[in-house]
């Protein structure tokens, strides 16, 4: 029996592929996704996340799976030169921190579990306006719906010659998950309360920055900032000298991320001129690369994500190109709000007065994606 389904095609295994492709198929889509990798994973980081993604986490069923090896610390705290700045316990926002490949695997549990199919080892190379997907091995496939999730380098972004433009920041971080190591750190500083993400900052005599992110009970993600010109602090592995010197009351988890590799990522922001064109929509870093200032690549790439399988499920399927740009005109303002914001932080390095996490800095933290009335709340 031929499927009489609305079939999509998607590109791209990570955090928006993956929501893009639950929440399709959830919606009665028949949905195949790609990931040019051999296996579908995440790198070992963490990753925070706020309201808009949560709520997304909430619709398509996989909250408690996510709930499982989470949190929600007490309070996101600023430091300088190890002087507290602001203590923020974010009261009405809900948020929580993880480890990347815990949200990684639990979105690729709701996927499978929504009937979803997966297949690895399998590169996107482009497609038409018209829905054609080509494939690395010469194969095509034709879908209704063709999703670019396919990252900063997209392919199915380059092959449509959407114009973009790229901003590189002179900062960029490593990286890391490593044990908590709680009493250890507790026995350095008796009076921290180490269940906080604490962002430590040190602009004299050099800039440099440690993000201490408990993700649960045992993993702790840590990112060092450097800017890029600074090779000794952009090294990896890291100068772990150099670090300690600078953040001796971490030295028991700074030990621990010198024996990883790492990586080192230059902070950049992409802006396309358009997110559609024709079958097609970009969604995650395909369309939106941003500074992680305000922790919202994820979470703005699940929202775009949400509500781009809503309006393509709600068209006609000959109205379905034109309702895909009226999506872009309604949701990517939040987006582009969100880049301007982090790209801001990350050009004037104001984070490290604390109290960021207030007006237009908690706007994409604070909307409801699921909510069908949230342009006319966010209007209010």
């Amino acid at each position: 029996m031929t499927d009489s389904r609305r079939h999509a095609e998607i590109s791209g295994g990570g955090f928006a592929g993956l929501t893009a492709a639950t929440a399709l198929a959830q919606r009665g889509w028949s949905v195949r996704l790609h990931e040019r990798a051999s296996e579908l994973r995440a790198e070992g980081a963490g990753i925070v996340l706020w309201n808009n993604s949560l709520q997304v986490l909430d619709a398509i069923g996989a909250t408690p799976d996510l709930d499982a090896r989470s949190m929600t610390p007490p309070a996101y705290e600023t430091r300088m030169n190890n002087v507290i700045q602001s203590q923020e316990t974010l009261e009405g926002i809900r948020w929580r921190t993880m480890t990347r490949p815990h949200l990684h695997q639990t979105l690729l549990t709701a996927a499978r579990e929504s009937g979803v199919e997966i297949v690895a080892d399998s590169a996107v190379t482009g497609a038409t306006p018209e829905g054609t997907v080509t494939f690395a091995n010469g194969e095509t496939a034709q879908a209704d719906l063709v999703i670019g999730a396919d990252g900063v380098g997209s392919a199915v972004r380059d092959s449509l010659k959407i114009p973009l433009k790229r901003e590189r920041s002179r900062d960029g971080i490593t990286r890391f998950l490593v044990p908590r190591k709680k009493a250890e750190l507790q026995a350095l500083e008796p009076d921290t309360e180490w269940d906080n993400v604490i962002d430590f900052w040190n602009l004299d005599p050099r800039v440099l920055r440690v993000l201490y992110t408990p993700a649960n009970d045992e993993e702790l993600y840590i990112a060092l900032m450097s800017p890029s010109a600074d090779a000794d602090g952009s090294r990896v592995p890291i100068d772990l000298e150099l670090w300690t010197s600078i953040f001796p009351q971490l030295a028991p988890v700074l030990e621990e991320a010198a024996g990883v590799q790492g990586r080192y990522y230059g902070y950049q922001t992409t802006r396309l001129d358009r997110w559609t064109e024709g079958r097609v929509a970009l969604i995650g870093d395909s369309a939106h690369a941003m500074c992680p200032a305000l922790a919202q690549g994820a979470g703005t790439a699940m929202q775009n994500a949400w509500t781009l399988a809503v309006a393509a499920t709600e068209a006609a399927d000959d109205e379905l190109p034109g309702a895909l740009q009226e999506w872009e005109r309604l949701e990517r303002p939040y987006t582009d709000r969100a880049q301007d914001r982090s790209q801001w932080y990350a050009d004037t390095r104001e984070m490290a007065n604390g109290n960021q996490f207030t007006g237009e800095s908690v706007e994409t933290a604070l909307y409801n994606p699921t909510d069908p009335k949230r342009h006319e709340v966010h209007a209010a």
